[in-house]
This record gives structure tokens, sequence and C-alpha cells, in this order.
């Protein structure tokens, strides 16, 4: 015997799954809004930037710093001003807006160097498990390529960062910015 769908079961049919699948995928996603408070006050900074990233260059440079972020409405966002110094490759001033988006309960991040002045594409992405991962597509030398942040240590006075780059469409990564941050103890505080 052959069995006949009519357009109406199978409609019939997804709204059902639809409607059983809906209360668990909620479930599944976490409020992030406050993954990223750990960022909040000042930190001195120590910066290695890899000079020439995905040419096989092994040639790091190391930078010293300061970083301090602070909340924007009420934590659904936060901006980051960030200044460096080398005394082999000069100085870095950035500006990071992260911006949270309650309804997919990820996080946007725009970067924006001085020197430069465009906000590049946003790194999307969340934290699970203490670990923040954030994708974006980029362009490097006229290249597509993509580009990973990655925060660990995220609760302790020592958050790690590191940004990587694939020009394989993320098949493999190589590392070209490490920034290791020591909160800075606010002075009005008795801590």
């Amino acid at each position: 015997m052959k069995i006949h769908h009519s357009p109406t079961f199978l409609l019939l049919g997804g709204v059902i799954l639809f409607s059983l699948a809906s209360p668990g995928r909620a479930l599944d996603l976490r409020d992030g809004q406050h993954d990223f408070d750990f960022e909040i006050g000042s930190f001195k900074i120590h910066l290695k930037r890899l000079l020439h990233p995905l040419t096989g260059s092994t040639t790091w440079v190391e930078f010293d710093g300061t970083s301090v972020t602070r909340k924007v409405w009420d934590g659904r966002a936060q901006l980051e001003e960030f200044e460096t110094d080398s005394a082999v490759a000069g100085h870095i001033e950035g500006l990071t807006l992260r911006l949270y988006n309650p309804q997919s309960h990820q996080w946007s991040l725009y970067w924006a160097n001085s020197k430069g002045g465009p906000i590049y594409p946003p790194q999307i992405g969340e934290f699970k498990d203490g670990r923040g991962e954030f994708y974006a597509q980029d362009m490097l030398d006229g290249k597509s390529i993509m580009v990973r942040f990655i925060w660990s240590n995220t609760n302790t006075n020592a958050p790690h960062f590191e940004q990587s780059y694939s020009d394989d469409g993320g098949k493999t990564w190589e590392v070209n910015w490490i920034t290791d941050q020591t909160r800075v103890k606010d002075a009005s505080t008795s801590e």
C-alpha cells in the first residue's frame, strides 16, 4: 500500500515538530549578557603580535600598555579603550565596542584602530564554560580570510586573549596576536 501525504498533513506535521523542538531550543540558550563583565575595569596588558601573518613568518613584536573597559546601556554593551607601545613596532591605540544581542544570545565585537579609522567586520560568538569564541570573515592583503578570537582565563584577574587567522576556511589556524592582562587594583576601594 502506498501512503500519500497531502500538503496539509505535511504542514501540520512540520508545525507539531517545530512546536516540540522550540521549547528545547529555548532551554539551550542562556543569557550571556554578563559574560564580558570580567573585562570591566582597568588592566595592564602585555601583547605579542606576529609581524607578517600567514606568510610563514616567526617574527613577533611585544607591546606593553593599558586597557580600560566600561559598561554601556546597563551592561548590554561595553566600550574598551586600548593603548600599547613597543620600542620596535610603535604605538597601537584601539577601541572595541561589544554589543550583546538578547535574541541570539551572542556578542558582536567591533574593533577600530586609531590609524585605520573604520570599524572592521564584527566578530560574532558567545561563551561556553568560561571560554569565548568569536568569528568573522575579513580581508588580508587582498585575500579573504577567517578571523577567530578566543577569550580564556575569564574567571581570574589575568584574562587571556588570542587572535588567529585562517586562509583555508578554518581547517588550520595561525595565532597572530596574544594579549595577557593583569587587573589594576582600584585605589578607591579597600581591596
